[in-house]
């Protein structure tokens, strides 16, 4: 099964990195790779993550890294909705 990226799901990811370049530039690198491996790892189990607060919706949080990633599996891909921030009010 693939991943399918929204543009909200990639513009969630480049918002992160910015924030992360910007004020904690040694985490920023490190942080997007372990944010990539971890979606990346839907693959093998998409359903791991725990049923969303939306309807036809899953959501896997990141831990340690405080962040939420919203998908849905559909019959031919993986689709990463968006990517949280723990600490967001974004239910």
């Amino acid at each position: 099964m693939r991943i399918r990226w929204t543009v909200p799901a990639a513009d969630d990811l480049e918002s992160i990195g910015n924030y992360l370049q910007q004020h904690h530039p040694q985490f920023a690198a490190p942080t997007l790779r372990a944010l990539y491996q971890r979606i990346r790892s839907l693959k093998n189990s998409p359903y791991r993550g725990r049923s969303g607060h939306r309807g036809g919706t899953r959501e896997l949080p990141l831990t340690p890294l405080p962040y939420v990633v919203v998908y849905s599996v559909k019959p031919e891909a993986i689709e990463i909705l968006h990517i949280h921030h723990g600490a967001q009010d974004w239910r």
